[in-house]
């Protein structure tokens, strides 16, 4: 199913592509980075990006900003608050919070593809509080109690 989602191309953002999918099959859309010049991460190190852009997500919906596969395997670089939730309601320019797990300085480019956009259905709840839940198999169970093979 498709969407059409507002976006609204920033003063920064002016002369870049649009977040676009990489292959049919991408789940995620690619963003790009908007700064004027380059921004170095040294390892240890993380830095806000800005995007360029603004969006309208639909009551519903949310963003979620995901690390790039490729930047991290090759660089150590990935986003710290994996993902970066960006709820409905919000209009302000998308940044991504980069950290560098890196051995070596990153220099961040203008247009640089540096995380993904991937939009999730979510549902709103209320609770119900009881005095006791259902029982599964599984219960109170918790960390590495189903094992690893």
């Amino acid at each position: 199913m498709i969407q059409q989602i507002d976006i609204k191309l920033l003063e920064n953002g002016q002369g870049l592509d649009l977040p676009s999918y990489a292959t049919e099959g991408s789940a995620g859309m690619d963003l790009k980075a908007a700064v004027e010049n380059p921004v170095e991460i040294k390892p240890g190190e993380r830095s806000l990006i800005p995007t360029g852009i603004s969006i309208a997500i639909p009551k519903g919906y949310n963003g979620e900003i995901r690390p790039r596969s490729g930047l991290a395997l090759k660089y150590g670089i990935t986003v710290l608050n994996t993902p970066g939730t960006v709820d409905s309601d919000y209009r302000g320019e998308l940044k991504v919070l980069l950290i560098n797990h890196g051995s070596e300085n990153f220099i961040v480019e203008r247009g640089m593809r540096i995380a993904q956009l991937v939009l999730q259905q979510y549902a709103t709840v209320e609770w119900r509080q009881v005095d006791d839940l259902s029982n599964t198999e599984r219960s109170g169970r918790g960390y590495g109690s189903t094992g690893i093979r």
